[in-house]
């Protein structure tokens, strides 16, 4: 009996947390399926990952099918969404397919972190269509907290679906797009198999508020204010950039830009013709001849990015810049969860300095990019799916889209997380398998997983330290001169106030001398007699098995 063709839908990536965004699509019958893949996003690492940089998904899925894989969308240019594209590209080596923006800070990345092959890119924005594989693609604008967002609607023989990428519904957005009603309702109309739908915000009742809000409580502040005031956001919010550049200039201050990305990102920005209207931005050298009432400081570090400029402000570490009593610094951003430490230490550096701060707490100066749950509503209402897949969340923002769906009617609402296989049709849709997905990390120029990179030891050696044996024996199989030892990351005293290494010297020697001559022949034997007996006084001493490592030989 002949296989029947089958559309399939399978993330890598970002449905059962959050970033990490990568979806792909399949049609065709099982086995030789041709796919579209829809971003390409990292995540970031936590304490968890010493030495991590940037972590990706893992894609050996592809490796069978990398001959299937007919090319790759990018929605926008949030990392969650491209940042992996430099690193993972160039072992597919297949079409991409990204707006204007997208594609200058493609380029822009890539000429920043040098030695990365170019990645050609065909201009895709709203309103376009193109045929990939056996799907069509038809890009849909979308609000979002990033220039040249996009919803895609995939056109398939077996039913058409929409993704939508991250967006939201604002009626006075600083930057557009607006999300294209008509445009939905267009595809509803023609008929919506599945609405695989942002759920990152889909606990919150009610609707996000405008970015046009946003921009008036900005303005408020600054207008008030009687010192600096510096405005910390991410530096992908090309609208809220602007719409603080306009602020200032409407209270007659001049603006500072401040950050590496923030620089690369509106640089992005004037190159695609985002930034008309907007003054050129001060010089830093210039910083300390403008007075304090008369300067607007924009800058990275929202998220207590240690290296970011409002950290080094915080420490005093800037050539050019710094706060004092008086000033204010506003985060006009929300906390990514797990960044909360960092962020607070950093308010408290800047509040010992005497400096206000102001957060989303005590004014309207952040708006999220993602649909509160009537903004979903009005989605589900657009585009009357069957099927409605939340993707773009953890599970509990998962859960509660399931819940919301259901109240609104839609029929089907299947569970799908990373590494399920969904079929979308023929029939019901269902999970009919797995494909194997996690995390691979970058850490420096290479990518692996734990064990290759040596995650697990490093963490391993954050918590217990390493101490390094040098043993050299005679031909008689004695101590040729003494034991050599260095311990890093071990306290210098024990318990009874004795030198660390002495006690670790004391453990080699009585190892080795407790072991007759005739046996020490086997040196792997000794090894790990030393080795074991340097972390069980490490033990006795501190109460903890430092990592050990024994350099043993004969002469």
């Amino acid at each position: 009996m002949a296989k029947q063709e089958e559309l399939v839908f399978l993330p890598l990536g970002g449905v059962g947390e959050i970033g990490m965004n990568l979806a792909l699509y399949g049609y065709g019958v099982p086995g030789k399926r041709q796919w579209i893949m829809v971003d390409c996003g990292v995540t970031f690492p936590g304490p968890d990952l010493p030495g991590v940089d940037l972590v990706l998904p893992d894609i050996r899925f592809l490796a069978n099918e990398r001959k299937n894989l007919k090319g790759i969308i990018i929605t926008h240019a949030h990392e969650d969404h491209y940042g992996a594209l430099n690193d993972l590209w160039p072992g597919l080596n297949v079409p991409v397919y990204a707006s204007g923006f997208t594609a200058g800070m493609l380029e822009a990345k890539r000429a920043y972190e040098g030695n990365r092959p170019e990645i050609p890119i065909t201009p895709f924005k709203a309103g376009d269509r193109i045929n990939v594989g056996p799907f069509e693609v038809e890009a849909i604008g979308v609000n979002h907290s990033i220039p040249e967002p996009m919803s895609l609607v995939i056109r398939t023989p077996l039913g058409n679906i929409v993704h939508t990428g991250d967006w939201k519904i604002d009626d006075a957005p600083s930057l557009g797009p607006f999300t294209d009603e008509a445009r939905f309702r267009a595809v509803g109309d023609e008929g919506v198999l599945a609405l695989m739908c942002d759920s990152t915000n889909a606990e919150r009742d009610g609707v996000s508020p405008s970015e046009e809000e946003v921009s008036e409580g900005l303005r408020k502040i600054i207008e008030s204010a009687e010192g600096r005031v510096a405005i910390t956001t991410f530096s992908s919010n090309v609208g809220r950039i602007r719409s603080i550049a306009q602020a200032a200039h409407a209270a007659g201050r001049q603006t500072l830009l401040l950050g590496s990305s923030m620089k690369r990102v509106v640089g992005v920005a004037r190159d695609v013709g985002l930034m008309e209207g907007i003054a050129p931005f001060l010089a830093e050298e210039e910083f300390g001849y403008i007075p304090r009432d008369k300067v607007v400081v924009i800058l990275t570090g929202s998220q207590g990015e240690p290296r970011a400029a409002l950290a080094k402000i915080s420490r005093d570490e800037m050539r050019n810049v710094a706060f004092a009593t008086g000033d204010t610094v506003v985060f006009s951003s929300r906390t990514i969860p797990g960044n909360e430490k960092p962020i607070i230490e950093i308010k408290n550096a800047l509040i010992e300095q005497g400096i206000h701060i102001v957060t989303d707490r005590e004014a309207l100066v952040h708006v999220s990019g993602h649909p509160r749950r009537n903004e979903l509503l009005r989605m589900y209402e657009w585009t009357r799916p069957q099927i409605l897949v939340p993707v773009h969340g953890e599970a509990a923002h998962l859960t509660a889209q399931a819940e919301l769906g259901a109240q609104a009617g839609i029929a089907s609402i299947p569970k799908v997380r990373n590494g399920n296989i969904l079929r979308l049709a023929p029939g019901p849709a269902e999970v009919i398998g797995d494909a194997p997905h996690g995390r691979v990390f970058k850490d420096g120029k290479l990518i692996g997983d734990l064990k290759e990179m040596g995650i697990d030891d490093r963490r391993k050696l954050s918590y217990v330290g390493h101490v390094s044996v040098g043993v050299l024996l005679d031909s008689r199989f004695d101590f040729l001169g003494d034991p050599d030892i260095s311990a890093i990351g071990l306290p210098e005293l024990d318990h009874e106030g004795e030198e660390m290494e002495d006690t670790l010297y004391d453990a080699v020697l009585n190892a080795v001398e407790s072991i007759p001559r005739a046996r020490r022949k086997d040196l792997g034997m000794l090894r790990e007699a030393v080795r074991r007996a340097v972390r069980s006084a490490a033990n006795e001493a501190w109460g903890k098995k430092p990592i050990v490592t024994v350099f043993l030989n004969k002469v």
